[in-house]
């Protein structure tokens, strides 16, 4: 039997991962390919063109999308929702590729890790709705949520934390996010390809607590027995990450309003 893992590992692996992922977040916040945001700032909504032109851009600037007159309209249900439905669709795919190999890759750790950094990176946009900004709560959420476990406010928030536990921290941190780092310098944006890497890399991070990643939510077992065969077992690791998000909205909501002090 494989030696137990404390809540001080938990933390030490989940601080690091939670500070990497703000900047995830804002690049996929602040993701704008169709001008929507820049319009919107500009106050750009009303235009004084007449006829199709008018009322398509109209349209554009209204989508719900953050940083729109539709975004702000939303509440806060139905931002998480977004995050859920929108980007979790983009994770869960990222997420259900090596299902291509189907039961061997399954026998590898990359599927649980791959499939919690999706589900705490969500977790983070979502909490972030509710207005829970720090470290420690966001640590306390996705811990409760994804492994099962209460842990305590000081420990999460790194209060028992020296200098060389800080400095260790802040590298790992630096490490898991030097991929949209240099794809800022060079494109002045985060591409797709430091996405889909930055999220391998916060997988990679959740190596050290293994053992809990086998307690995330899942799918259902159909999704994992089509998860099993190879070349469609994609699609059934597509599926399953996505029925497993939805339980993972359910739990985080119920987490975040039993501490609404916070929201």
């Amino acid at each position: 039997m494989s030696e137990a893992i404390s809540d001080r590992q938990v933390v030490a692996i989940l601080r690091p991962f939670v500070r990497a992922c703000a900047p995830m977040i804002d690049a996929l916040r602040e993701a704008d390919p169709f001008g929507l945001q820049a319009r919107a700032r500009r106050g750009e909504g009303e235009f004084s063109d007449a006829g199709f032109k008018k009322k398509m851009l109209h349209a554009l600037t209204t989508v719900k999308v953050p940083g729109t007159a539709g975004w702000a309209a939303m509440d806060i249900d139905q931002r998480a929702s977004w995050w859920v439905n929108r980007v979790g669709r983009l994770t869960s795919l990222l997420t259900s590729i090596p299902g291509l190999g189907g039961a061997l890759a399954d026998r590898l750790p990359v599927q649980d890790t791959l499939g919690a950094a999706s589900q705490g990176l969500v977790l983070c946009a979502i909490a972030g709705e509710y207005g829970v900004t720090d470290v420690g709560s966001r640590v306390r959420l996705i811990a409760s949520v994804l492994f099962e476990r209460d842990i305590d406010a000081d420990l999460a928030a790194g209060a028992s934390h020296d200098k060389s536990a800080k400095s260790a921290e802040d590298s790992e941190t630096a490490r898991l996010t030097e991929d949209l780092d240099e794809s800022h310098r060079k494109h002045g944006k985060v591409t797709a390809k430091a996405v889909a890497s930055t999220l391998w890399h916060l997988g990679k991070s959740l190596w050290g607590i293994t053992g809990e990643l086998e307690k995330r939510p899942r799918g259902r077992w159909f999704h994992r027995v089509l998860g099993m065969l190879p070349v469609v077992g994609a699609a059934g690791d597509y599926l399953g990450e996505r029925s497993g998000l939805k339980k993972v909205w359910k739990r985080a909501h119920a987490w975040l309003m039993a501490h609404r002090e916070w929201a």
